[in-house]
């Protein structure tokens, strides 16, 4: 899929010779039922932010050193998370710990219960819990344990792997996750990250983007258009049949027009 980039990004084709490492990330499309179809939760990026200011994304962020942690887990092990991400298995647990706790941390929604037959359904008491693992004063493994919880990696869906282009400054190596909004869970407060958000049909989301009235990078703006076809009843089963490849947008001149090359098959230029 080829988007149309500005004229002013000329000078990042040669960026793109001398990459910046990029770090690992994880991200959570939080999906509930809406009244016609299946809606997300997005944050729009204060214009303040290093990274994607001003853009419409999910829930998520950087992978922390106490991601790596051991912490009760219900659900597939971290191997078939590696093997769905094609990473070691150390990357991948410290991957669903990050998606889960950034998602937390974020938003107030948290994807664990006392069992395997159980989620939380109010996060209201817990709501200090996130400021301290914001602060680092508290980690997700500590969180857990304290309050009789295990992360439900049953509820998680692996979906997509995308790396930020070689010629961006601030680079990140990001699996996307899917994920039901659990039952009875709401919304408690979103981090002052972002200066817009809330619940929007997939189809209206898209359609902001179409009409010039929102912003997303590609990742996001693909992976809504993926889960568009689907309901809340299909997510996690879709997530399990996708073919998951690594996808690193690449800057591209031709016919002196500059192009973002997503590497994605659609039968012609978008």
């Amino acid at each position: 899929m080829l988007i149309p980039a500005p004229a002013d990004w000329r000078d990042k084709l040669q960026a793109a010779h001398d990459p910046a490492p990029a770090k690992d990330a994880a991200t959570i499309a939080v999906v509930r039922p809406g009244a016609a179809e299946l809606e997300v939760f997005l944050m729009r990026r204060q214009a303040s932010m290093a990274f994607a200011a001003g853009m419409y994304v999910f829930p998520g962020g950087g992978v922390h050193e106490a991601d790596a942690e051991p912490l009760p887990w219900l659900g597939p092990e971290a191997a078939h998370f590696a093997a769905r991400f094609r990473c070691s298995v150390d990357t991948a647990h410290s991957l669903v710990v990050a998606a889960a706790r950034e998602t937390f941390e974020e938003t107030g929604v948290l994807i664990a219960g006392a069992d395997e037959h159980s989620v939380v359904s109010d996060v209201t008491p817990y709501h200090d819990a996130r400021a301290a693992l914001e602060a680092h004063e508290l980690t997700f493994s500590e969180f857990l344990r304290e309050n009789g919880l295990s992360l439900r990696a049953d509820l998680l869906g692996a979906w997509a792997h995308w790396i930020t282009p070689r010629f961006e400054p601030r680079r990140f190596d990001t699996r996307f996750f899917a994920a039901v909004l659990p039952a009875g869970q709401r919304i408690d407060s979103v981090s002052d990250e972002a200066d817009v958000s809330g619940w929007l049909p997939l189809s209206e989301a898209l359609a902001l983007v179409e009409r010039g009235e929102a912003a997303m990078m590609p990742p996001t703006r693909v992976t809504c258009g993926e889960l568009a076809r689907e309901s809340a009843e299909t997510v996690l089963a879709a997530a399990t049949a996708r073919s998951i490849e690594t996808i690193e947008p690449r800057l591209v001149e031709l016919n002196g027009k500059l192009w973002l090359d997503t590497g994605i098959e659609t039968g012609g230029v978008a």
